[in-house]
């Protein structure tokens, strides 16, 4: 556990048992079925998925969506494989929108997403000798306006549009890695860090600051130095526990429904699992709707 982070956590393995023996999966179409009440992982497009959902329901939403030209995960209809970067964010603003009415008047937006580099007119990307799984047979071109080599800025290219779509910017965590990966260049530093954009629904919204304290009891800061942590059944590094408990316990409380649209290996149900919140994912991608129920599920039997 991070040394900043400050858990109401004491009855968490019986909470964790429980709810992870009542997890329920879900086609698309069965929601109607579906109370909120039992944690759910709803297999389907986020995009259409949430169509389905009631209004405001949701306290908080933490995600990390696919990072746009940076993996292929050989899924029709994918978000990140958009042929342009305009694209891209038009689908996530869309799922957003989304979100934000499913969003409680009082709720708010967790969002980790990564940046990239242009193709330089590539279509592919070679491997990288000490990051081989970055390879790709397929690669969108580079963004009109851009040159070869250059630093999209796709994370604040996606929260400003977001903010022009009726969210509220509160603030850009920098999350630090200090195991970051590493890379095989010779003529800029080393990227180690991803940002996570808070947004609220409303100007006033629920937020915690004394649920979370950093050193000598300080507010915490936007700077967060937590290491990354793979997932043996998933083929990349997934977005780690501690990175995402701090937003649960900031801004719900116990009991609290956490939604996360874009899934994965389930990180987000984990954490609120732990935390003795509700949750709905939704993954579009049936492996790693296998590898979310089988975590949270050992999870339960080794607590």
């Amino acid at each position: 556990m991070h040394e900043w982070l400050r858990l109401p956590i004491a009855a968490a393995d019986d909470v964790a048992r429980s709810v992870v023996d009542d997890l329920e999966l879900l086609e698309s179409g069965a929601l109607d079925r579906h109370d909120f009440e039992v944690p759910a992982i709803v297999i389907g497009d986020s995009r259409s998925v949430l169509q389905g959902f009631p209004s405001s329901i949701v306290q908080t939403t933490v995600t990390s969506p696919p990072y746009w030209s940076l993996r292929d995960y050989d899924i029709e209809g994918q978000i990140g494989l958009e042929s342009s970067l305009d694209l891209y964010i038009e689908n996530l603003v869309a799922v957003f929108e989304q979100v934000r009415r499913v969003t409680r008047d009082d709720g708010t937006l967790w969002l980790n997403v990564g940046d990239s580099y242009t193709s330089g007119g590539r279509t592919w990307r070679a491997p990288d000798r000490k990051n081989p799984v970055r390879a790709m047979d397929v690669r969108p071109p580079t963004p009109s306006g851009l040159k070869a080599k250059d630093l999209i800025g796709v994370p604040w290219r996606l929260a400003f549009a977001l903010q022009a779509a009726g969210w509220y910017l509160r603030a850009d965590v920098v999350w630090n890695k200090p195991n970051c990966q590493p890379e095989s260049v010779k003529d800029r530093p080393t990227r180690s860090h991803e940002y996570v954009f808070l947004f609220s629904k409303n100007e006033r919204y629920r937020y915690d600051h004394t649920a979370v304290r950093g050193p000598n009891d300080r507010n915490v800061r936007t700077v967060w130095d937590i290491n990354t942590q793979a997932y043996r059944d998933a083929h990349f590094a997934t977005f780690p526990p501690a990175l995402v408990e701090p937003c649960i316990t900031l801004s719900t409380r116990q009991g609290d429904l956490v939604l996360d649209p874009f899934l994965g290996s389930g990180t987000t149900g984990l954490a609120a699992m732990t935390l003795q919140r509700r949750f709905v994912g939704v993954e579009l991608n049936r492996e790693y709707v296998d590898i979310a129920e089988r975590r949270l599920r050992i999870a339960a039997s080794a607590a």
